[in-house]
């Protein structure tokens, strides 16, 4: 095991920064005059674990290869869980150990699905929990996609690798200057979100908390009813931009901050967010114009706005119970949820980047019909497209739905409804939130799914959020031998 020492120094030290952030909702309690232990015990225990790793691992050469590297990366989310799950064990919430773990994996993973049942009388507390979680889930989604992934040539992510990336053995220092500039990117999004939500109305707790898990794309809220319960069209607004800020690719934003200013408009990837978001906006604009003619012109607007980009994106935030509008914006939700966001954002599903590769494969292929001795090179950001690339992403799509339906065989085998059993499927695997149909759909949560049901979607999700290769790999012994 001394190999691996560094892996479990990593993750005590891990351990240790999850603990002292429960000191803040410690804090949140004293100021809300909540007498409880809930925070300083999972603090001291989190805490304690951590060092006790730290101090049994230390080791004066602090380099990770390959199979170390993905092996962190499962185990780092796997044991943020499930400390992360001890102040809804300890609340008074009566939560389960399945139920507090669900509700911690959906927050770390930031998919948004919870089992809380009344979040509007909710401590304070648990509330800004829910928030941080997601919130460290989001920056370290983004860590992880721009440093960690990229290594694993069979993923995709290999696309996304910054120039400075290098080799295994230089991860570490690689991700101190990486995280550095992301960590001042991402709170300064985050401060700016969390004034926007006050100056239009927010209380300051709300703006706190909303600002953490708008950028993390994450979904949790302070409310039952979401973001509808302002009924504040600038709220909405506000939640729109920041949606749209975190679903675009942190390494377009660290290379406009190294001096690229053009990259925002040059980028395939951010320009396929802004067509597929255009498209499906004005599509949900015209099928709510001709079908419901309860929505003025404006509002219409903005309600399909906010709640396309919420799925697409994988943010979850809802202002309506998009189930009343028909069947039609059911199904293309569900749609929406596979595709997702930029790769390298805090966004889920498949992400936009293997859906245009894959167009351009499939138009090639069709063109080679018609010119059977033609070459017609595939060209992603001007950067040639090999066929090793090209069936990585394919592997990727066939794995990613194969899981998908394994998950929904799974659910519908406890006894739950075609509709639950999809949508939970969907939402869990592409971290989005809310499902569809009455039990898990807008106006409802999981709280009511058996256990290994519950068990089931928290996989999902870890697997959804690691890129399933990140997890899957670790599981065959010849990346071990290699």
């Amino acid at each position: 095991m001394n190999n691996y020492k560094t892996v479990f120094f990593a993750i005590g030290v891990l351990l240790i920064i999850l603990g002292a952030f429960m000191l803040i909702p410690f804090f949140v309690q004293l100021i809300y005059d909540q007498q409880n232990s809930t925070f300083l015990s999972s603090a001291f225990v989190t805490s304690f674990i951590g060092i006790l790793l730290v101090l049994t691992n230390l080791e004066e050469n602090k380099k990770l290869n390959l199979q170390q590297a993905f092996l962190l990366t499962a185990l780092s989310w796997l044991s943020i869980a499930v400390f992360g799950c001890l102040p809804f064990l300890l609340s008074n919430l009566e939560l389960s150990f399945v139920d507090s773990f669900f509700e911690s994996m959906s927050g770390i993973t930031t998919t948004g699905s919870t089992i809380i049942t009344n979040l509007d009388n909710t401590p304070k507390d648990i509330l800004m929990w829910r928030a941080i979680l997601q919130w460290l889930g989001g920056i370290g989604i983004i860590v992880m996609a721009v440093t960690i992934l990229p290594l694993l040539n069979i993923g995709g992510m290999q696309l996304f690798r910054m120039e400075s990336s290098g080799t295994a053995e230089k991860i570490l220092p690689k991700t101190r200057e990486i995280t550095l500039l992301i960590s001042v990117i991402y709170i300064v999004l985050t401060f700016s979100c969390g004034i926007a939500y006050w100056l239009f109305g927010m209380n300051i707790f709300d703006s706190i908390a909303h600002s953490m898990t708008t950028i993390a794309t994450g979904g949790f809220s302070t409310y039952s009813d979401s973001i509808g319960y302002f009924k504040n069209p600038k709220i909405e607004i506000v939640s729109i931009v920041f949606i749209i800020l975190g679903s675009l690719p942190f390494i377009a934003y660290l290379k406009f901050v190294k001096g690229d200013k053009k990259i925002f408009f040059k980028d395939s990837q951010i320009k396929g967010l802004i067509y597929i978001l255009i498209f499906s906006v004005f599509l949900m604009f015209l099928y709510l114009f001709f079908t419901n003619n309860e929505y003025s012109f404006l509002e219409n607007l903005r309600i399909s706005a906010f709640n396309v980009l919420s799925i697409l994106s994988g943010t979850g935030y809802v202002t309506t119970d998009f189930s009343l509008w028909g069947k039609f914006p059911s199904v293309f939700f569900l749609f929406l949820m596979f595709i997702g966001g930029c790769a390298g954002s805090t966004t889920c599903g498949i992400k936009i980047f293997r859906f245009q590769i894959l167009w351009y494969f499939i138009f090639n292929q069709i063109r080679k019909l018609v010119y059977p001795h033609g070459i017609f090179p595939i060209k992603y950001n001007n950067e040639k497209i090999g066929n090793t690339f090209i069936n990585s992403i394919i592997t990727f799509i066939f794995l990613y739905f194969f899981i998908f339906f394994v998950l929904a065989a799974i659910l519908s085998l406890n006894g739950l409804d075609f509709v639950t059993a999809i949508s939970g499927s969907a939402t869990a695997i592409s971290n989005v939130g809310p499902g569809l149909g009455d039990i898990i759909g807008p106006n409802g949560n999981f709280s009511d799914l058996p256990n290994l049901s519950k068990l089931s979607l928290s996989l999902g999700m870890l697997l959804g959020r690691l890129e399933l290769f990140a997890v899957l790999v670790l599981f065959f012994p010849s990346f071990w031998k290699n």
